[in-house]
């Protein structure tokens, strides 16, 4: 690499807008290939051949377009790319996609599982050498490349696969992640009664409370196996049952406002992350000071970070730090880099990284605070150790914590506040996961972006589909798949799909042109960006995939020595086949799209390799309506040996460049 201040004068001498330097494709019209691009002084060439027309800009093209008869159509415009309002909406909207209900729900209970205090720091190591590198690596592929988890991939057909996997893999946790939207809809209707109906003050309870010794339910447990879920009612994955119509309409109701919420895009969308991604954050302050007030709290917070340093040495541990990075930051999803495909050319993608990440993993350590100062006041009340109140995932969001909220003082409006707060995060999230399934589907078809009622028809009906397909999470036996969805949707298909992405970015693409791509963008960067690089780079060729190969072994051990269980309830091993197929389909398609990848290529198995890893022609101008305001040119025609259409593509950028001929 070049000394940072080098490579941005050279950048900005070439103001941002070359033309890609490739070797041109087979025009699939007449299977001509033109090896050269012609300069405002010299002649054009056609096939090596010396036309007697020159091409001295496209103005002049324009003026004689009367002259030159025309044997194509004009193609329309491509519609222009929107961006972000600002800086900030992208940087909330990245913010509440990171910050969801795994925070909260997920984090506090693997910290105080894995050691207390000492979980932070296999946490960190995991944070800065597999969830940064590929943080930045999603940022900088989908703002440098302005497209989505799909067609991005023209920077290497070959793992065009990569992306439609993001893509299986966002459509699985759509499908279910709303569904958790849903049951908070359902209890904060409910928390609008007073008393709470999973209260021991309320009357139906009665049964519930007290020191009777053959109560083995707490009446928190009651409404959420009886009342929301209906799970008594199913023996298994096998047996749905009914559909559970009040959660129907929750659901409903989710979708409804996830489709207003998107209907205008990022336009619509980034103007709502101002309140939902900064809503949580003041709850957990509130939350936080409540807690600090309560009898018992101290205890509550000591079970959480007190450290066990001999766990340090056992590999679930490292396993478990890895894993919530994932989750919480929204790597290899697509959600990432179809959001950093709307920011402006020049955007600092590595100051947006810090932010962002570090932002997310201390939300996650205070919000540890607010969850178990609370618990500690609930297990004092109760005369029990915090480790019989905590637990973890719905368990945490919708038993205990809920139980814990109905003892103190003003219950009604702190229940109100906290599902209120998990609505919140749990939109946000969802906003990432549907704007990467959006955003590849209307890159692939760019006519759907060029009309709204197009567009908003594709919306509702995505939408739709989710919600027929949601019916079955809903049912009484919904909460079985619901628990095998959320198992392998972001399982090793999805460290698969990661690891494949670092190593072809690294090793095809090259990592010394991604980090010039990323010094192209930043040139306004300190010069501690480039140190930063320098981390990154090793990071990307050495440490993430190798952490990664490990994470995924130890995934691979663990599926095969343990088994599926919801409560007592242990998967049958064709549930347990039907998710690794899950998990697999995603991760194959990887393997398939690089089979077609280089099919279409000619030549020697090694030749169509070659061809199949390098950029495509079109790569390298995706930037163009960013970088620099673009003219609309009509496309012409030259005179020579034969007709050669030139598009609005070949006068984007202005600077014509002549290539020598192979």
């Amino acid at each position: 690499m070049k000394p940072f201040s080098e490579q941005c004068s050279e950048h900005q001498r070439k103001n941002a807008v070359e033309m890609p330097s490739e070797e041109a494709r087979t025009a699939p019209e007449n299977g001509a290939t033109v090896n050269a691009a012609p300069t405002r002084e010299s002649p054009a060439q056609q096939n090596g051949i010396v036309s007697s027309h020159d091409v001295s800009s496209p103005v002049s093209q324009s003026q004689t377009e009367h002259q030159l008869p025309s044997t194509a159509p004009a193609s329309p415009a491509q519609p222009p790319r929107e961006q972000w309002g600002g800086k900030y909406e992208f940087l909330l909207s990245c913010i509440g996609y990171c910050v969801g209900l795994g925070n909260v729900w997920r984090f506090p209970y693997l910290c105080y599982r894995n050691g207390g205090g000492v979980f932070l720091i296999p946490y960190f190591i995991m944070l800065f050498f597999t969830g940064m590198p590929l943080f930045l690596m999603e940022l900088s592929l989908g703002q440098y490349g302005a497209a989505g988890p799909i067609t991005v991939w023209k920077c290497c057909p070959l793992l065009k696969g990569i992306g439609i996997g993001m893509l299986c893999v966002s459509i699985l946790v759509c499908l279910y992640y709303n569904v958790i939207i849903a049951w908070t809809f359902y209890y904060l209707g409910s928390s609008f009664q007073s008393p709470l109906p999973w209260s021991c003050d309320a009357l139906h309870n009665i049964a519930f409370c007290g020191n009777k010794t053959n109560v083995t339910q707490s009446p928190s447990e009651v409404f959420w196996n009886v009342k929301v879920l209906g799970v008594v009612n199913s023996e298994g994955l096998h047996d749905p049952g009914p559909v559970r119509w009040p959660l129907a309409l929750c659901l409903l109701a989710a979708w409804v406002v996830i489709f207003l919420c998107m209907l205008k895009g990022i336009r619509s969308s980034g103007k709502v992350v101002y309140v939902t991604a900064t809503f949580p954050y003041f709850v957990l302050l509130v939350l936080i000071i409540r807690g600090a007030t309560l009898e018992g709290s101290l205890n509550g917070v000591a079970f959480y970070l007190t450290p066990n340093w001999v766990l340090l040495a056992n590999a679930q541990v490292w396993n478990d730090a890895a894993s919530q990075i994932f989750y919480s930051l929204g790597i290899g999803v697509g959600g990432l880099l179809s959001m950093a495909s709307y920011n402006k050319f020049d955007n600092n993608v590595i100051r947006d990284t810090l932010i962002i990440t570090i932002g997310n993993c201390a939300t996650s350590f205070f919000a540890g605070f607010a969850i178990f100062s609370i618990l500690g006041h609930m297990a004092w009340r109760k005369g029990v150790p915090v480790g019989q109140v905590a637990d973890t995932g719905p368990g945490l969001a919708f038993v205990a914590y809920p139980e814990a909220l109905a003892l103190l003082p003003g219950s009604v409006f702190w229940s109100i506040l906290f599902f209120l707060m998990l609505f919140m995060l749990g939109v946000d999230t969802l906003f990432g996961n549907m704007e990467g399934i959006c955003t590849a589907v209307l890159d692939e078809f760019p006519q759907l972006r060029s009309n709204l009622k197009h567009k908003t028809l594709f919306l509702a009906l995505l939408c739709f589909a989710f919600y027929l397909m949601g019916l079955l999470l809903i049912t009484d036996g919904g909460i079985y798949w619901f628990t095998l969805i959320d198992s392998f949707s972001t399982s090793f298909g999805l460290i698969i799909i990661t690891l494949f992405m670092c190593i072809g970015i690294s090793f095809f693409y090259g990592v010394n042109q991604f980090c010039q791509d990323i010094v192209d963008m930043i040139c306004r960067c300190p010069p501690w960006c480039t140190k930063l690089l320098w981390y990154f780079k090793a990071c990307w060729v050495v440490f993430t995939p190798f952490l990664l190969t490990f994470i995924l072994t130890y995934i691979f051990i663990e599926m095969y020595r343990t088994s599926l269980t919801y409560g007592s309830y242990v998967f049958p091993t064709w549930g347990k086949a039907l998710g690794v197929c899950m998990g697999a389909f995603c991760c194959l398609q990887i393997l398939i799209w690089a089979i077609v990848a280089v099919s279409k290529e000619s030549g020697t198995l090694k030749d169509r390799f070659k061809k199949s890893i390098r950029p495509l022609n079109s790569w390298r101008v995706n930037n163009i309506n960013t970088a620099t305001q673009e003219q609309h040119v009509e496309p012409q025609t030259v005179e020579g040996p034969f007709t050669v259409n030139l598009t609005e593509a070949d006068f984007t950028a202005m600077n014509w460049e002549s290539i020598s001929e192979a």
